[in-house]
């Protein structure tokens, strides 16, 4: 009889090529956040999910809400990688 295996943590998703496009535009000082909206270039995002999954997932920083979007250190840290 085999010893039962831990569970394995799933692996993370990797980012879309809008998302990268999207943190490009933050890191660029071209967003903010509205409430929960993500403008960029004073319009909002297209896609209305994209500002929370990004923001939830550590990449775009929370704290200045309302006013402008900054990656968080993780955020810059993935964009420079790519």
């Amino acid at each position: 009889m085999t010893a039962p295996t831990a569970p394995t943590a799933p692996a993370p998703t990797a980012l879309t090529h809008r998302d990268r496009a999207v943190l490009r535009a933050v890191a660029a000082g071209r967003c903010a956040l509205a409430g929960p909206t993500l403008l960029v270039d004073g319009l909002c995002c297209a896609d209305q999910f994209l500002g929370a999954r990004l923001t939830g997932a550590g990449l775009i920083d929370t704290a200045a809400r309302p006013g402008p979007a900054r990656l968080t250190a993780s955020g810059r840290e993935l964009l420079g990688a790519a």
